[in-house]
């Protein structure tokens, strides 16, 4: 706060500090800029590394084992990278501190996971989900760096950003789940069904972004939409099962939703850089001040003659309306942990697998006509009491 010496400060006074306030918090995005850029560098290295395990995998070692190598050995780099992008905690809101927290520390097992998939003592499904937990937390950060943001076209940006990262991530599972399918030369009904839910949720995630994308950066986005092979591709696997031939689809399949994935991450840098270059026009201009309205007095006269009350009550709508994007991304997060909450109290106690109790969730809410969330929601809630009939 501004130091009071002798008489009360004045409307200049007050108008210098809101100035520099303003411009420490333009640097301070700026520094975040740099930051969402690390963490989309390293979510597409660990997207690159979940789908070349499957196939790994899937195949007993013998497909892409130099690719594995490959991608662990950028992720390393792409994940110092971002450690060193962190900076302090101090410098963080507790919330964002408690992000990068979770983030970390699925990050930190990625070397006891590289050496279960090594000796091949881990499923492939089981390896994906392990991957795709971890992307989940590392994501999640992004939307906790809009907080302290008040400028509606810079929000906006981030949420078309956020979920732009959020469609790339479920096309990313996408091209893992099929790696799984194509190589084993198998798709059973649930795996069906979560490829349908990726590509149905991918599409949800596009539909936000491009409603705050200006038009310019629209255009090459239609350069990642599914071509006729890959859609091809994904009928094939969502309504027949695949003919053995030694991971040839797999390989096909992988190749072609790495295309897809390499532009969306061109489009990510895009977005990225639309970002910066819409802050450092910030910067750039913070200081302007005109000189011949502060010498008549008038040092708010360089603001648009535009009546005050309908110009904030719009940007109080626009700033609303992404408030609640933005918060419905981040409850469909909240409602993952849930689940996921939920499925390892039936995985514990009833002895079930993850699929198992997935799909017992999912009976239990058909059967009640609730959501998934709220099923689970319940369950967490009377664990405590729930009296656990043990398995034969």
């Amino acid at each position: 706060m501004m130091k009071i010496t002798g008489s009360p400060p004045g409307a200049t006074e007050w108008l210098q500090h809101a100035k520099l306030m303003r411009k420490q918090q333009l640097c301070k995005l700026a520094q975040l800029g740099t930051l969402v850029s690390r963490i989309s560098h390293l979510a597409h290295m660990l997207q690159c590394e979940r789908g070349a395990s499957n196939i790994w995998l899937c195949s007993q070692g013998a497909l892409y084992a130099p690719e594995c190598k490959a991608s662990r050995a950028l992720v390393d780099e792409q994940l110092l990278a971002l450690q060193q992008a962190l900076g302090s905690p101090l410098m963080a809101s507790a919330a964002l501190c408690e992000r990068v927290a979770h983030a970390l520390h699925h990050l930190e097992q990625l070397p006891t996971l590289r050496e279960q998939i090594m000796a091949r003592t881990l499923a492939a499904d089981r390896a994906m989900e392990h991957y795709s937990r971890t992307l989940r937390h590392l994501l999640s950060i992004v939307p906790q760096l809009n907080d302290s943001i008040d400028d509606p076209q810079i929000a906006g940006r981030f949420v078309a950003l956020y979920s732009l990262m959020q469609g790339k991530e479920l096309v990313g599972q996408e091209r893992a789940l099929g790696a799984i399918g194509f190589t084993q030369g198998f798709f059973s009904d649930e795996m069906r069904q979560t490829l349908v839910d990726r590509i149905d949720g991918q599409q949800a995630c596009f539909d936000v972004f491009l409603s705050l994308t200006p038009q310019q950066l629209q255009e090459h986005f239609t350069l990642s939409t599914p071509g006729a092979e890959a859609e091809q591709l994904r009928r094939l696997a969502c309504t027949r099962q695949p003919a053995a031939d030694n991971g040839v689809l797999a390989l096909h399949w992988f190749s072609l939703l790495t295309e897809r994935l390499e532009h969306l991450r061109s489009q990510e840098e895009l977005l990225i850089a639309d970002l910066m270059i819409a802050v450092d026009r910030l910067i750039t201009h913070a200081d302007d001040y005109p000189p011949e309205a502060a010498a008549v007095g008038e040092p708010l006269g360089h603001y648009p003659v535009q009546p005050l009350l309908p110009l904030v009550r719009q940007q109080a709508r626009e700033i609303e309306q992404l408030s609640q994007q933005l918060a419905s991304m981040r409850d469909t997060l909240e409602e993952r942990k849930i689940i996921d909450k939920a499925k390892s109290v039936l995985m514990t106690h009833q002895q079930m697998s993850e699929d198992q109790a997935w799909c017992q969730l999912r009976k239990m809410a058909m059967d009640k006509n609730q959501r998934m969330v709220d099923i689970a929601r319940a369950l967490l809630t009377v664990k405590a009491l729930w009296q656990v009939t043990p398995k034969e």
